[in-house]
């Protein structure tokens, strides 16, 4: 058995907040919901992207030109400049889900340290976790934006144990992306995989030390 990780390293879009609801801002817009998958998916993919040939942009640059691009043939009830601006503007006002402070509760409660790295930006972490009631339980809210690299590049993992001072193989990654499991098992973290979409877990990438469907089950695993 393997000793208790000292640091949860949490990922915060979709693994902690719920964006659903952007969904509903496409159609505000005159553009169907589905967008939203395809716009988040494809700003991820040019993130990536960047990052495999050397380069790194900010999450925000991205999400703005993304999104022009994913409405570009969108039948439109508004300016585009407009329209943009209102499905952006609703990543302020999204909430976390629904486990995710019993769940944090647990692991501090039991003297785990907790720190976010995202690919955006620690502004929005830490208004999502303030919002919540749970920004004191977290020691450092990290961004790869202070790092050489996006997720899944490795710099981003090592970037985290660097801030902790911990060595990476005492952390753990929780995450609901396959890719971000996988990066951090390849940078030597150990991970836990949040199952809240039904599609099955892809083979081709390392599988994760533990999942379950909510945080509050995740941690359990965590600390048993």
């Amino acid at each position: 058995m393997q000793p208790r990780p000292s640091v949860i390293v949490f990922d915060v879009n979709e693994t902690l907040s719920d964006m659903a609801p952007l969904a509903r801002r496409f159609a505000d817009v005159g553009a169907p919901e589905l967008l939203a998958n395809v716009w988040f998916a494809s700003l991820l993919r040019d993130g990536f992207a960047l990052a495999a040939t050397g380069g790194k942009q900010t999450f925000t640059r991205l999400a703005r030109s993304g999104l022009r691009t994913v409405l570009a043939d969108a039948a439109l009830n508004q300016p585009s400049d407009d329209a943009v601006s209102h499905v952006l503007s609703g990543s302020t006002e999204l909430a976390i889900h629904p486990d995710v402070p019993a769940g944090v509760r647990i692991l501090r409660e039991h003297g785990l340290r907790l720190v976010t790295l995202s690919n955006g930006s620690v502004d929005v972490a830490n208004r999502l976790l303030a919002k919540a009631g749970i920004r004191g339980e977290f020691e450092h809210l990290l961004s790869v934006e202070d790092a050489d690299a996006w997720k899944p590049a490795p710099a981003a993992y090592a970037h985290a144990a660097q801030a902790c001072s911990v060595p990476i193989d005492q952390m753990l990654l929780v995450a609901v992306h396959p890719w971000d499991i996988h990066g951090a098992h390849q940078a030597g973290m150990r991970t836990g995989w949040i199952t809240r979409q039904p599609a099955p877990y892809p083979g081709y990438f390392a599988a994760p030390d533990l999942q379950a469907p909510g945080l509050s089950a995740l941690a359990r695993q965590i600390l048993s």
